[in-house]
């Protein structure tokens, strides 16, 4: 199919970009690295009136790494991220992730912010923008304005954007030290959307967790916070005789908690136990890289 008719609209900068989203309301979309967007125009899952490609505005295309945060514009490819040695050093989960993204040809068009913006529930980006702790800087004609990650995700496809506005930079706390993650998901052929996944963080203090984080990707409507995992974890003595108890503990916490819906891909019943053999996985993982000792 193709895609029905639309104005195309080119901004130089910003102010522009946002003049003409708000002249179109709930008929205008942002179109950055167009890889979620394209497909769907030309399926006719979307028919919008105009259509803003922000690719001219320079602006937009930052990436900094600071003392206590990344931040990522909105046109920052996937692939700008695997080439900065500040986020694979700095911030390793979203490293690992974004290697996990489709095929290098979509990493070195689609956008971070992009991907985030879309919140496919099988995707990687909003699932460790969850768990890093992350911020989303939305932009509209009245100002800017920032949201947690999770008071941005609102449902499959859809978030706190109100007509008019856009997502203009992604912010990602620096890890503590002594922190260890894990992205890991489950697809049926490489490149593919994931089953399911989870993305997980320990912070250890000698032998006992500070801080656990853990969110489950392809299991509902978005990035699912795994909350009474994390809380079984948070304090407890992770020593090699009990690490595994307390992950095994953790994962079936989640496997009780999550209810993803089954498709042509998956039951829901082997989604749910992806859920939980995942975790166990990321948790093991993570706690190796914070420096746990393994048994």
């Amino acid at each position: 199919m193709k895609p029905a008719w639309f104005d195309y609209c080119v901004p130089r900068d910003l102010k522009e970009a946002l003049h003409i989203l708000d002249d179109a309301g709930q008929e205008g979309r942002v179109l950055a690295g167009g890889q979620s967007l394209v497909p769907m125009l030309n399926l006719r899952i979307l028919s919008p009136a105009v259509v803003v490609d922000i690719n001219r505005i320079e602006a937009l295309n930052g990436l900094r790494a600071e003392k206590d945060c990344l931040t990522v514009g909105a046109l920052v490819r996937h692939a700008d991220l695997l080439r900065s040695a500040d986020v694979c050093g700095g911030w390793p989960l979203l490293a690992e992730a974004t290697r996990q993204v489709a095929h290098m040809a979509i990493r070195n068009r689609g956008t971070v912010c992009g991907s985030v913006s879309h919140n496919d529930p099988a995707a990687e980006h909003p699932s460790v923008l969850v768990t890093m702790g992350g911020t989303v800087v939305i932009a509209g004609k009245a100002g800017c304005r920032e949201l947690r990650a999770e008071e941005f995700f609102t449902g499959t496809l859809s978030n706190a954007l109100e007509p008019g506005e856009m997502v203009v930079e992604l912010r990602y706390p620096r890890p503590p030290a002594r922190t260890g993650s894990a992205f890991v998901e489950f697809a049926r052929r490489l490149g593919d959307f994931a089953i399911a996944g989870a993305a997980a963080t320990l912070t250890m203090r000698d032998e006992i967790c500070d801080h656990a984080r853990l969110t489950i990707l392809g299991m509902g409507e978005g990035p699912f916070r795994a909350y009474a995992a994390e809380q079984t974890l948070s304090g407890r003595r992770l020593d090699p005789k009990r690490y595994k108890d307390g992950f095994a503990e953790a994962a079936a916490k989640v496997v009780a908690d999550v209810d993803p819906a089954g498709d042509i891909h998956a039951s829901a019943g082997y989604r749910r136990h992806l859920a939980g053999v995942l975790t166990q996985r990321a948790l093991e993982t993570a706690f190796a890289r914070a420096g746990g000792q393994v048994g």
